[in-house]
């Protein structure tokens, strides 16, 4: 199969008579509830259970092997590599039974707020509920862009189409591929909807570098005076949380560009953690989940149908999907100046990386590269308790070139904006995962607040004798044994033994990256 038998194969599929194209949300609610694929919950939105795959399937995603992208991808565990001949074999097996179903859905719209960088995107859906999700986490055309539509890429997802890997070249049941000369990604054998969130992430992170724009995993804010601040994390690390402050606005939940203008969000919604959820803990959070927000594995009384967000029955990894108009406080459309404070979050399962930390340039890089988190409950498959665990930039599934693409403009952009970087643990303190206690939100809080508002940059410090981190030594509404993780630990002994395995751990992991410069492998990460 060739570029035109695919190319056509798509055309034919995109105008056959059982299409849906770019139905409203409230048509989509409909299409969704009738046909038995959600229900109606108590806030106008909808609740869908995604079965058995109540995460990314990190395994089951494969890079076509072709030689328009060939030499660019950083091959390995992440960015596994599947032939052209299986691509092509299970395309044409998906398109043939997309094109059987009785109705089928289509969304038109963009990757990327900038519209000088944007991407032009299509999602055809066997779901309905699968098309509201993609129309509530991308950017939906006006009227005049839909009419002069034309995609750059093509999601095509069939979540009830299971692959036989005896037959078709797959792991699993499971596949999610990316054709960068076809422009396909092709989803199938999962019903979990972050797969095509993720998918075209990627894509940007394989694209936007070329245009000298930084890709990045995380969300980012902005204040009154115009100031931005940064906050890359893993799932759970409190990125959309501590980016929904009511004091300023929110340019974007979870994935950005940072070019040469400034930054934009590549999404135009959010796709929001929800276990525990509280108006009062998250209160931007909890009333963006009004009509036409996707619940994805909420626990929702059969009577009321008001949500329980504290069930965990399905899966920790319960999820709302919204656009980002849903939240008053935000920027419109979403871009923004440079950088002024950059915060990495990690959750720390050791309970030995102080809850906030200053880091220079050469740190900042070390710790960009390191992603150091602990992997949380359900954001994977597999995964029922938090582990350790290092994901190069905060983000390594969703990286098709090699890590130190992004390290290098990350660098160069902090020294040409003078950004300051802030390294802030919103894990365990007092003992490790078991033993000690979740960091409290309102302390956290307090201390990414003083970063932003800039007063941590000359407050004095305390450097780690582990780590050589700078630990501010005050920080007004913190009390003073929080900041130093050490004295926050009753055991001295075990903190002191606890902390040296996390430095080696660092230490062994950042061997993978044997051609960064001295400067960054000794004198940015933990000391010897």
């Amino acid at each position: 199969m060739n570029s035109i038998d695919t190319v056509n194969e798509l055309n034919e599929l995109l105008s056959g008579e059982n299409v849906n194209i770019q139905l409203s949300v409230a048509q989509l609610v409909e299409k969704a509830t009738s046909r038995g694929e959600a229900v109606l919950t108590s806030t106008g939105a909808v609740k869908a259970e995604t079965g058995k795959y109540t995460g990314r399937s990190p395994q089951d995603k494969y890079i076509v092997d072709e030689p328009i992208s060939r030499d660019k991808i950083d091959w390995g565990s992440v960015n596994q590599p599947i032939s052209s001949e299986v691509f092509e074999s299970l395309y044409k097996k998906v398109t043939s039974y997309l094109a059987e179903q009785n109705e089928l859905f289509l969304f038109k719209g963009f990757a990327g707020a900038d519209k000088t960088s944007r991407l032009s995107i299509q999602v055809i859906n066997e779901y309905a509920w699968h098309n509201l999700f993609a129309q509530q986490l991308f950017i939906n055309p006006t009227e005049e862009e839909l009419a002069n539509h034309k995609a750059d890429f093509t999601v095509v997802s069939a979540p009830n189409f299971k692959a036989n890997p005896a037959v078709d070249g797959t792991k699993t049941e499971t596949f999610i591929i990316v054709s960068m000369e076809k422009r396909i990604v092709l989803i199938g054998g999962t019903e979990y909807a972050g797969e095509m969130k993720k998918s075209i992430f990627s894509i940007m992170n394989y694209l936007l570098p070329e245009q000298n724009i930084l890709p990045m995993h995380c969300s980012a804010n902005v204040g009154e005076e115009g100031d931005v601040a940064l906050f890359f994390g893993l799932s759970g690390t409190g990125k959309t949380t501590l980016s929904a402050d009511a004091g300023r606005k929110l340019i974007g939940d979870d994935e950005h560009g940072w070019s040469d203008n400034g930054v934009f969000n590549i999404e135009g919604g959010c796709y929001a953690k929800c276990i525990d959820l509280t108006r009062e803990n998250e209160p931007q959070i909890y009333d963006a989940i009004t009509f036409g927000t996707v619940l994805e594995n909420v626990v929702v009384d059969a009577k009321t149908r008001v949500a329980n967000y504290a069930d965990n029955s399905l899966t920790e990894n319960t999820r709302a999907a919204y656009q980002i108009q849903n939240i008053e406080n935000i920027v419109d459309p979403s871009v923004a100046g440079h950088p002024n404070t950059i915060v990495f979050l990690t959750a720390d399962a050791f309970g030995v990386l102080p809850p906030i930390s200053k880091l220079t340039k050469e740190q900042a890089m070390y710790h960009f590269l390191s992603g150091f988190t602990s992997k949380l409950a359900g954001t994977e498959r597999g995964i029922t308790s938090p582990q350790p665990a290092f994901s190069t930039c905060f983000g390594s599934p969703f990286l098709p070139l090699h890590a130190t693409v992004y390290a290098e403009m990350l660098g160069k952009k902090i020294d040409e904006h003078g950004a300051q970087v802030f390294l802030v643990n919103t894990g365990w303190t007092g003992g490790e995962y078991g033993v000690g206690s979740r960091m409290k939100l309102s302390y956290t809080r307090t201390m990414v607040r003083a970063a932003i508002d800039g007063k941590l940059n000359n407050v004095e410090t305390e450097t780690d004798t582990v780590f050589g981190l700078a630990i501010p030594k005050q920080v007004e509404g913190v009390p003073s044994e929080v900041l130093i993780p050490r004295n926050a630990w009753t055991d001295k002994a075990a903190y002191d033994k606890k902390a040296a395995e996390l430095a080696q751990a660092f230490h062994e992991n950042f061997k993978k990256f044997g051609t960064v410069s001295e400067e960054i492998s000794q004198k940015g990460g933990p000391l010897a």
